[in-house]
């Protein structure tokens, strides 16, 4: 056993172990959904960001950046992140407060429907299964790398590995592996990205040499490269999917089951609004650390094949053997905390949102949610088998399923008076098929959308409609009403003026972080591109209407405003 696999086998038994620790101490079904509820700030940061950084972006999009899109990649992801920010305001806090078991239970019991939660129920079903099968086959694939495992060995340990402590732990084991994981693969990552760049040459001279790569000519540029046998015909092309892309997983960060669900673990809203903020920054500053390295790994290899494995090939090639080791055991830790995330929520859909279950014993409930835990893994992995291996457009393709089936009922059932439980209810499916059907058929390459119709688009726009027009010939029920006007009711609890303060430094932290993140990105990125590629204003100075310079600017236009109203709600809710 090399040191590779020996660093990949002693995380999976720590995590094994803390997992089934966990799960010793799970008695009744709040701990086995909601980990009773308790969980402290640190705990939900780690949970929000190691479930949405799986194998897809250290493998999928990181990959996808080595090919040619370094530059747009290091640009954009401040706007997506800020939906953590308007989620907690806007729909995570207030889903806290309905005390639900699972996402699609709120649903159920805003609109006092089991047709609505069944149709969440569903959506979370499909759309996590499908997500469930990326990581899990971007976990094999890692593991045919570093070892002689074929890839259905490689499936079947990396399954049992997350299945051993999710089916008995539930969300408490869930969070506490997933908190682990996240502290491992945010160091690791950041000094592996460091030793990179000190071996280029440093910051402003990785830029210059990274705009003279001779086969990726744009690979820095706003627009990446585009055109030619790229997926975007042109730089409109790419730039409308990449806004689309943006404000999508915005609305996944901000409602999507596998995040929002995370505010039902919190012990109380004020954590749900510092974790909301902290995940932000790191989010950004992982997938800036994992762009800017999947990009620097061209200056050892540009054509490395399939791009997935770019990332791999550094931890094996590039980087001292000790650190190496651990990028790859960051990067099992990254798969296996979005696949347990992912495993439980689905496994928690089907034994608690398709159908009542109110007469049932609380631990008859409780054994049989972790007996359909098992099934749900054993059909997950048959899938696995069979489905085809493209990990960063598998997760595109239902990754983002949620922001148009999920995006307007979950705010307008918070904000909307007359949006009714037929209309929830035809919402989600409108827009899950909307998006699912036409996206569909463009994988299989049966048709070709216009690229001003992207389906995720289309399904959001689609499902909006839906509400709004079922909304129109139908009535709120008392229930409904009621039940609405009682989440809109602060907790006195919660009503904590020492805690407020503590809370608002989280908005506060945020905006000096997008300032500060915006002048190192002028110095090491633009400055050093602009020398390189010769596109300097007159005087030697930035040019600040290039692409580039306009799109590093954003980054504090975004995100102040979103700092500062998340500061002022803090004050005015918790005062």
């Amino acid at each position: 056993m090399d040191i590779y696999s020996g660093a990949i086998l002693v995380s999976l038994i720590v995590y094994i172990a803390v997992g089934n620790y966990a799960g010793r101490r799970v008695k009744k079904l709040d701990d086995y959904f909601v980990a009773g509820r308790r969980a402290p700030t640190l705990l939900i940061v780690g949970t929000l960001v190691a479930s949405v950084l799986s194998t897809n972006i250290f493998l999928g999009e990181t990959g996808f950046v080595y090919e040619g899109q370094a530059g747009p990649y290091l640009l954009w992801p401040p706007i997506g992140a800020m939906g953590y920010i308007f989620g907690a305001l806007l729909f995570g806090r207030y889903l806290r407060r309905s005390r639900a078991l699972t996402v699609a239970d709120y649903f159920g019991k805003r609109f006092n429907s089991q047709r609505v939660q069944t149709a969440a129920g569903l959506t979370i079903i499909f759309g996590l299964g499908g997500y469930l099968l990326a990581v899990t086959q971007g976990a094999a694939i890692l593991l045919t790398q570093i070892t002689d495992f074929t890839f259905t060995q490689g499936l079947i340990i990396s399954w049992v590995s997350y299945t051993a402590f999710t089916m008995y732990s539930g969300s408490r084991g869930v969070i506490l592996t997933d908190t682990l994981m996240f502290l491992l693969f945010t160091s690791v990552a950041m000094l592996a990205l460091i030793f990179l760049v000190q071996d280029a040459g440093g910051w402003s001279e990785s830029v210059r040499q990274l705009t003279q790569v001779p086969e990726k000519p744009d690979l820095m540029a706003w627009h990446g490269i585009v055109g030619g046998d790229t997926p975007f015909s042109s730089v409109l092309h790419f730039a409308l999917w990449n806004i689309t892309l943006a404000v999508a997983w915005g609305l996944v960060y901000a409602v999507s089951p596998w995040q929002s669900s995370r505010y039902l673990i919190a012990r109380d809203e004020h954590v749900v609004m510092r974790a909301a903020c902290i995940a932000a920054i790191f989010l950004i500053l992982m997938e800036l650390t994992l762009y800017a390295a999947g990009a620097v790994i061209n200056l050892s290899d540009a054509g490395i094949e399939p791009s997935e494995l770019a990332i791999i090939h550094a931890a094996m090639n590039l980087l001292p053997e000790t650190l190496g080791a651990l990028l790859l055991a960051g990067i099992m830790a990254a798969g296996l905390s979005s696949a347990s995330t992912f495993l439980s929520l689905v496994g928690f859909s089907v034994s608690n949102d398709l159908f009542s279950h109110k007469a049932v014993d609380e631990k008859k409930m409780l054994r049989l949610s972790r007996l359909i835990m098992l099934v749900v893994g054993v059909v997950a992995l048959a899938v696995a088998f069979i489905s085809p291996v493209d990990i960063f457009w598998l997760t595109y393709f239902v990754g983002t399923l949620f922001a148009s089936s999920w995006g307007a009922v979950a705010l307008m059932s918070v904000w909307s008076k007359r949006i009714t439980a037929n209309a929830a209810f035809w919402g989600i499916i409108s827009g899950f098929l909307f998006n699912a059907v036409p996206k569909a058929l463009e994988y299989l390459e049966w048709v070709e959308l216009p690229f001003w119709l992207d389906p995720i688009l289309l399904g959001g726009f689609v499902s909006l409609a839906v509400v709004l027009v079922v909304s129109r010939y139908g009535t709120v029920s008392r229930e409904e009403h009621v039940y609405r006007m009682q989440m809109h009711r602060t907790p006195e609890q919660e009503v904590n003026p020492a805690k407020m303060r503590l809370t608002r430094y989280a908005p506060l932290v945020l905006g000096v972080y997008s300032v500060t993140m915006c002048i190192i990105l002028i110095n090491i990125y633009i400055k050093p591109f602009q020398e390189a590629t010769g596109t300097l204003a007159g005087g030697g100075g930035i040019d600040w209407l290039s692409g580039e310079s306009l799109l590093v600017l954003a980054h504090p236009v975004v995100v102040l405003p979103t700092a500062w109203i998340a500061w002022r709600m803090i004050r005015k809710s918790y005062g």
